[in-house]
């Protein structure tokens, strides 16, 4: 009986010996995972520290680009009415009497025909052929 008793306690310590064994290489295999899945985690923040550093300076750019469009859009309101007003100073000047029998007159010198200067001008061909002979 003590034969029987010492095999089983032998066998129940090689039994118990080898779920020790199992269990610290179960653990080692979880460490490495472990140690992995750390690894990774760092990678995974690191990433998104410069994703956010990379927003935040697209929302910088993007802000600057906002002022300078609005100030380009200033700037260009005030040059579209200086040059609406040049426009309307030049269509009033280019309807004046003055302009147009200058106009007449220098076509009539450079030897352009009376009808051919009515035409451009808008004038009639008889308004045409006054000034030219008041001249």
């Amino acid at each position: 009986m003590s034969d029987i008793l010492l095999i089983l306690f032998t066998v129940s310590e090689i039994v118990l010996l080898a779920v020790v064994i199992f269990f610290f290489l179960r653990l080692r295999k979880s460490e490495t995972l472990l140690s992995a899945l750390q690894s990774k985690q760092e990678e995974f923040i690191k990433r998104l520290q410069f994703n956010t550093q990379l927003e935040n300076e697209l929302v910088a750019t993007f802000e600057e680009r906002q002022n300078e469009l609005a100030t380009l859009n200033e700037e260009l309101e005030k040059r579209s009415a200086e040059l609406n007003k040049l426009v309307k100073l030049a269509n009033d000047y280019c309807k004046s009497p003055q302009f147009m029998r200058e106009i007449i007159l220098n076509g009539h010198r450079a030897g352009k025909s009376p009808l051919r200067l009515a035409k451009s001008t808008g004038l009639s061909l008889e308004e045409v052929e006054l000034i030219i002979d008041q001249a």
